[in-house]
């Protein structure tokens, strides 16, 4: 197979094992996150046949997915062994979708251009109007609330599990200062400042009710002011 064959198939496969997903890591989401990711390497000088394989990947042996459709590691190479791809390109894929996620940002520090790229791409979708459908979406799946004011006392290692509001502190506040490249950086800018101002409003409609909301404990004080 030549790389726009290994591509589609690629491509047609995550299509189909994802189609169905419910918690916001859906087909939709690997195709923006592909999309993303090739814009950056071409802006960044990244190899763009390892950076879309590894988009079209990354999520398939995320915890987030049910275990009817999360793969193994190991699953994955034998895919791309199966599409005869380099096996030097193998274990970079590989490399890249087992070490990109939030959870491992302090684990496995990345080497290459093509995982940061890629990894970049996943949290520019994480943030701005799609990240707050998203997170939204997730929370839903998951039976979480929109937002409770008792979850104010909500410490990081706590094992309950948060509202969706909860998520904006967690995660994706964080997220812009975590980009890797220059190309990211500038596009992450616009994103925060979204959230930061549906957080605002999101306050503001919250407060109708007489029940004063409160950004949890680990707001930043762009949004503490928003109170």
């Amino acid at each position: 197979m030549n790389k726009l064959e290994i591509i589609k198939t690629v491509e047609n496969f995550v299509s189909q094992l994802l189609e169905k997903e419910g918690s916001g890591h859906d087909w939709w989401h690997i195709h923006r996150v592909r999309n993303m990711s090739l814009m950056i390497a071409k802006k960044e000088g990244a190899d763009p046949f390892i950076v879309e394989l590894s988009a079209l990947l990354h999520d398939v042996i995320d915890d987030k997915l049910s275990d009817s459709i999360k793969m193994k590691p190991e699953d994955v190479e034998q895919l791309l062994e199966d599409l005869q791809v380099e096996n030097v390109h193998i274990k970079e894929i590989i490399r890249i979708i087992t070490s990109i996620s939030f959870r491992k940002r302090m684990e496995v520090p990345l080497k290459t251009l093509e995982a940061k790229v890629v990894q970049d791409a996943d949290r520019l979708d994480a943030i701005g109007a799609i990240g707050i459908a998203r997170t939204f979406t997730y929370a839903g799946s998951k039976g979480h609330l929109i937002y409770e004011p008792k979850d104010f006392s909500y410490k990081p290692n706590d094992k309950k599990s948060g509202s969706a509001i909860d998520h904006f502190y967690e995660k994706l506040l964080n997220l812009k200062n975590l980009m890797n490249t220059s190309t990211a950086k500038e596009m992450a800018e616009e994103r925060h400042r979204l959230m930061e101002d549906y957080l605002k409003n999101f306050y503001h409609e919250w407060n109708v009710s007489g029940t004063k909301a409160q950004a949890p404990w680990s707001a930043p004080t762009s949004i503490r002011r928003f109170k």
